[in-house]
């Protein structure tokens, strides 16, 4: 339990966060990484050398130190959090490890001066509080998906039984487990980590399902990404038949029950997890408009699955936006961005809905402010981050 005098110093720091947070949080990893190499899987290096990673972690620390008093007022941070770190299997033993390079960085970026004893003292505290909330919380749900039905605790290996061409940069991979058993239901919007080998080093990543996976099989269709190493691994090395290692799904992002207009809007491969999420709504008498932006045709997945399906249910409405015409591909109904002009088009009239969107930043920012323009309740808008979480401006 911290004192109060301690949340008050922590807070007092909250200047020095906004300020200098994220290269204190840059030279953090950096310690990190170079002297404990037994926790580098569990970052992705492209985030890091991006500066995603340093820009996200420095934004939750100093929302920590701003509600350090009510930590009611991190609202979904901490869900999200938590589901990150289960899908990539983070552990009691690593938070050790994260404390003692945080403590170190806070005290040799920002000096004796600043980084006192008291200082350092309260930061201690804090951190072992936070440590010990999502350590708690990680352990009850690894319990939960472990005594579950088709459920387990860690690595379970899985066999790649088909894969598919789903455009011209999207590939879906489909496992099964070896063992034959069961597999762990997965909510509409989830996705599921993996543990690969490559060039003799670990490295874990996370990839949102595709499918609901009701026939015993995960699905995930995974975007070739430039100097990605582990997409680059599974387009080009990894075989109808090879074995993988998969921890159970995990993710707070999933599809809310109500009798609400749907709307689904992606961008890119951020269409994938709104596919269960489709295949969910249209399970009930719920309307779902679906509205998918893509470069082109050439690299709009799922395109023929989900006209095929358009025509089985009327209740579906869906709508494509190319940033480009090619000439080539199949025409969209719209060419260029997605306007906030043609969003008001293609909603429903009744703006009482509920909204999910996916896909790059730059995109989700847009979107976000589309619908607040256009009455959507902000509540009632919700968005993902495939890579480290951040906000949207």
């Amino acid at each position: 339990m911290l004192s109060a005098q301690d949340r008050a110093i922590v807070k007092s720091t909250v200047p020095l966060l906004e300020s200098g947070g994220e290269a204190l949080i840059t030279h953090f990893y950096r310690m990190m990484l170079s002297e404990y190499p037994e926790v580098r899987p569990l970052f992705n290096q492209a985030h890091q050398a991006s500066g995603d990673q340093p820009r996200a972690l420095a934004r939750g620390v100093l929302m920590y130190a701003r509600h350090i008093d009510q930590l009611d007022q991190l609202g979904d941070l901490v869900a999200k959090i938590i589901n990150k770190h289960v899908a990539l299997q983070i552990l009691p033993e690593h938070y050790p490890i994260v404390g003692t390079c945080l403590l170190r960085a806070i005290s040799e970026v920002l000096g004796d001066e600043i980084a006192t004893p008291e200082v350092m003292s309260a930061w201690g505290a804090a951190y072992n509080q936070l440590a010990d909330i999502l350590i708690g919380a990680e352990t009850a749900i690894y319990d939960q998906k472990a005594a579950a039905v088709g459920g387990w605790r860690g690595a379970r290996e899985f066999t790649l039984a088909k894969r598919v061409d789903e455009s011209a940069e999207i590939t879906s991979f489909y496992f099964e487990p070896a063992d034959k058993g069961p597999i762990l239901a997965a909510e509409p919007g989830q996705y599921i980590g993996m543990k690969l080998i490559l060039d003799g080093e670990e490295i874990r990543r996370n990839y949102s399902l595709s499918s609901l996976g009701d026939d015993g099989q995960y699905r995930i269709s995974v975007k070739r990404e430039e100097g990605g190493r582990a997409s680059s691994y599974l387009h080009d090395q990894f075989p109808v038949g090879a074995s993988i290692l998969l921890f159970p799904p995990a993710g707070e992002f999933t599809l809310t029950a109500s009798d609400k207009p749907l709307v689904l809007i992606s961008g890119g491969v951020g269409i994938t997890p709104t596919l269960p999420m489709l295949e969910a709504a249209l399970a009930t008498e719920r309307p779902v408009h679906f509205i998918h932006c893509a470069r082109n045709g050439g690299v709009h997945a799922f395109r023929e699955w989900i006209n095929g399906l358009a025509e089985r249910h009327p209740q579906l409405k869906h709508f494509y936006c190319y940033a480009e015409d090619d000439g080539v591909s199949p025409a969209a109904h719209k060419v260029g961005l997605l306007s906030q002009e043609q969003l008001a088009d293609w909603l429903p009239q009744e703006r009482d809905l509920d909204a999910y969107f996916l896909g790059p930043k730059g995109f989700m920012a847009a979107i976000k402010r589309h619908l607040k323009a256009l009455g959507v309740p902000e509540k009632q808008s919700r968005y993902e981050f495939f890579g480290p979480a951040a906000a949207l401006e």
